[in-house]
């Protein structure tokens, strides 16, 4: 018996740490963009600010909420499960690809109506702008459309957790597959609050 709870314990611990390290890659992946962000940023000052002026603050504000209260339903569906309850995490689990959903849908209206007007890397809009401009829309896509991956990744990862939760293969004495499953979550959240601020709210 005890050998056993030692094995499990040993497995627990090294999923965990894995996970960690996927994290930490995952972060510096991001590393890139906002590296090259901030070196742009202080040459060209004014035109990354009249840039940013033209993104839609509400809409990145309404999208910063949904993804903090995406974190916030995750990690209560964690709670939920380490209590046994079965059905509340998968409403609570549900409710988190329902906000990364909604986010996406967001995001794709913001890009569409971005780029039906010409803004994007060599649209027309940005033919008559100042280097510095065009150098913003390109970080911007980039860095967001890249955000963007990992949201509709976090989504598919939660889903399949969900469907292991409702099989019993997830539950409250075996649950670190569905703490990955948010600590991935997070990363995806805590990716946004980098990103928000240096895009929306350059002034």
């Amino acid at each position: 018996m005890n050998g056993t709870t030692a094995h499990s314990h040993r497995d627990y611990t090294g999923s965990k740490i894995g996970m960690w390290l996927f994290l930490f890659t995952e972060f510096f992946l991001f590393f890139g963009p906002i590296l090259l962000y901030s070196i742009f940023r202080f040459r060209y000052p004014q035109a990354f600010i009249d840039a940013s002026l033209a993104l839609d603050t509400g809409v990145g504000v309404f999208n910063t909420a949904l993804l903090l209260t995406s974190s916030l339903t995750m990690a209560l569906s964690i709670t939920a499960m380490q209590r046994g309850k079965k059905g509340t995490t998968l409403v609570l689990m549900g409710a988190t690809v329902l906000a990364g959903a909604v986010f996406l849908v967001n995001k794709y209206f913001e890009w569409g109506a971005k780029i039906s007007h010409g803004v994007y890397p060599g649209g027309e809009a940005l033919e008559g702008v100042k280097d510095g401009g065009a150098v913003f829309y390109g970080l911007y896509f980039f860095a967001t459309g890249l955000h963007g991956i990992h949201v509709l990744a976090g989504m598919v990862i939660i889903t399949v957790a969900a469907l292991l939760v409702h099989e019993g293969r997830i539950n409250s004495n075996d649950f670190v597959k569905l703490e990955n499953t948010g600590l991935y979550w997070h990363l995806v959240d805590v990716i946004w609050i980098y990103l928000f601020p240096i895009f929306y709210l350059v002034r």
